[in-house]
């Protein structure tokens, strides 16, 4: 028998890859979550956004 390397199919390569990305993720922090008040505080800018726009909308066709 022969002592030759195999080969790397495309299985093991996914797999050596998905090792490594794993290896490399272990240091690094989970994200942060928002907290209940920065939801609020999401969706008071998203609701203004919306209200604007209906506004722009609305307003569009009206004659000066």
């Amino acid at each position: 028998m022969t002592d030759k390397p195999e080969e790397e199919n495309e299985i093991m390569a996914a797999a050596r890859i998905a090792k490594e990305r794993q290896k490399g993720a272990e240091g690094t922090p989970e994200p942060a979550k928002l907290s209940k008040w920065g939801m609020a505080a999401l969706g008071a800018g998203v609701g203004s956004a919306a209200v604007a726009a209906a506004i722009l909308y609305a307003n569009r066709n009206k004659k000066r």
